[in-house]
C-alpha cells in the first residue's frame, strides 16, 4: 500500500498517510430530491448546486427556498451532521459543501449527490480535501463528457487521496475549520465597512434633482454647484505603446494596478523621460477608462510613476483630492461617465476627452470638501486594512492546503 507523509502536520504526529479511495470512508452515496422548489416555508431549507458559493464553499442564505413536496415524505433526503454534498454535473462539477447544524434543517436537490463519512468527526478532514489541487486535477479528468460534464456517485467513489490515523484528521480538519472562521470574521467586517462607504457615498454627495447632500458636517449649508470636470481638473492618458519592461527602475502602472498603484513592472529613466512629459505626482488621481471604467485612486508617493493609456490621469487645480476621487464613485457621477462610455467597444472604454463632460457637483467651500475627503480617507484606510488581512489569511490558507495535504 503506498505512504506518503505531508510537508507540514502537527508536532506529535509522525507516521505516513495511506492511500483510500473516497467509496471507502463513505457509508453511502445518495442522489438527491428531484423536486421543484417554492418559496421559502420558514424552516425547510432546500440547498441546490447555485447556493453553494464557489469560493467559501458555505450555504448562501440569500434567496432561500423550501422543496415544493410533502415534506413527511422526503426525511431521508434532510441533512445530517458531517454529511457532505458533491455537484455531480454542470459547469460547477465537483462543487462541495459540508453540512453544518447551524444552517438548520436542509433538504439537497437534485444534481447533488450526498456522502455520508463512516464517522461525522472526521468528515472535516474529507471535505477540505475537495478543496486541494488533486481534487480539482481528479474533477478536470473524470468529468469529461461529450455533452455536459458530470461526475456520478461511482465516480466519486473513485476519487483517491491520501489520509492519515483518526486524531491527526480531527486535528487538521479543526484547524481549517477555525481559520475559515476567521477568514469569515474579517469578511463580514470587510463587507460592513464596504457597504456603509456605499451609503456614505449615496448621502453625503447630492443626488439627481438636489443642490445639497443629505448628510452635511456641523457648520456648514448653502447649495453646492454644478462644475464639468474638465473646469476643475487638468486630464492626460498615459503611453498608447506597450513598453520595454525592466526589472528595476520607474514603476509602470495599468487597469489592473489601480486598488493598490503597486506594480511589479518597470520602465527605464530614458523611455520615462521620453514619453512622460506629464506624470502622476501626490495628489493626482488615476482612473480607469478602458476595461474597468471609472474607478479612482490618489497617488501618495512622491516618486515617479508611468501609466498605459488605459488610466486617465486627473490633475486637480479647483477641488481637494480626496474629495474629488470619492464624488467621482458616487452614483451620480458614475451614471455620467456611463452615459459617455463606449460600452459596445470591446473593450469598453471612454475617451479622454469624453472624461472631461462629465457633470459634477462640488460644495463651494473648500473646508467642507477637506473635511469630506478626510473621512472617506480614513474610512478607506479601514477598508484597506481588513482587505490586507483577509487577503493574507486566505493566502495562508492556500499555502496550508498545498502543504498540510498529501
Amino acid at each position: 500500500m503506498t505512504k506518503k507523509k505531508p510537508q507540514i502536520r502537527f508536532a506529535g504526529f509522525d507516521e505516513e498517510w495511506e492511500r483510500r479511495k473516497l467509496g471507502e470512508v463513505c457509508i453511502s452515496f445518495d442522489y438527491g430530491l428531484n423536486v421543484a422548489s417554492k418559496e421559502f416555508d420558514g424552516i425547510n431549507k432546500y440547498i441546490r448546486i447555485t447556493d453553494i458559493d464557489d469560493e467559501t464553499r458555505k450555504f448562501l442564505m440569500t434567496d432561500l427556498t423550501s422543496p415544493n413536496c410533502d415534506i413527511k415524505l422526503v426525511d431521508n433526503y434532510k441533512l445530517q451532521k458531517g454529511d457532505i454534498v458533491f455537484a455531480r454535473t454542470g459547469a460547477s462539477v465537483g462543487k462541495t459543501y459540508i453540512y453544518k447544524e447551524n444552517d438548520g434543517i436542509v433538504y439537497y436537490a437534485g444534481f447533488l449527490i450526498k456522502a455520508k463519512v463512516k464517522n461525522d468527526i472526521y468528515s472535516k478532514f474529507i471535505f477540505y480535501i475537495t478543496l486541494t489541487k488533486q481534487y480539482e486535477k481528479f474533477i478536470d479528468i473524470t468529468s469529461q463528457r461529450s455533452g455536459q460534464p458530470g461526475v456520478n456517485a461511482q465516480e466519486y467513489a473513485q476519487f483517491e487521496f491520501f489520509i492519515p490515523l483518526h486524531k491527526e484528521q480531527k486535528k487538521i480538519g479543526e484547524y481549517f475549520e477555525n481559520l475559515d472562521k476567521l477568514i469569515t470574521l474579517h469578511q463580514n467586517k470587510y463587507d460592513k465597512l464596504t457597504n456603509i462607504k456605499k451609503s456614505m457615498l449615496e448621502k453625503m454627495f447630492p443626488k439627481n434633482g438636489s443642490n445639497i447632500p443629505e448628510i452635511r458636517f456641523k457648520g456648514f449649508s448653502g447649495d453646492w454647484k454644478w462644475h464639468k470636470l474638465e473646469e476643475v481638473v487638468d486630464i492626460y492618458d498615459g503611453v498608447h505603446q506597450t513598453p520595454e519592461y525592466k526589472d528595476s527602475g520607474i514603476m509602470f502602472l495599468s487597469v489592473e494596478n489601480i486598488t493598490t498603484l503597486k506594480s511589479k513592472k518597470y520602465i527605464s529613466e530614458e523611455a520615462f523621460k521620453k514619453n512622460y512629459k506629464v506624470y502622476p505626482q501626490k495628489g493626482d488621481i488615476l482612473m480607469t477608462r478602458i476595461g474597468d471604467v471609472g474607478t479612482p485612486n490618489v497617488v501618495e508617493t512622491t516618486e515617479k510613476l508611468a501609466f498605459y493609456v488605459s488610466l486617465a490621469l486627473l490633475k486637480p487645480n479647483k477641488v481637494e483630492s480626496y474629495f474629488l476621487c470619492n464624488i467621482i464613485q458616487s452614483p451620480l457621477f458614475q451614471k455620467g461617465l456611463k452615459n459617455r462610455t463606449l460600452i459596445t467597444a470591446i473593450p469598453q472604454k471612454i475617451n479622454k476627452y469624453e472624461i472631461g463632460k462629465v457633470e459634477v457637483i462640488l460644495s463651494n467651500s473648500l473646508q467642507e470638501q477637506q473635511y469630506i475627503g478626510k473621512y472617506f480617507y480614513n474610512l478607506d484606510k479601514i477598508i484597506t486594512l481588513h482587505r490586507c488581512k483577509l487577503e493574507k489569511l486566505k493566502n495562508i490558507k492556500k499555502a496550508c492546503m498545498e502543504k498540510m495535504f498529501v
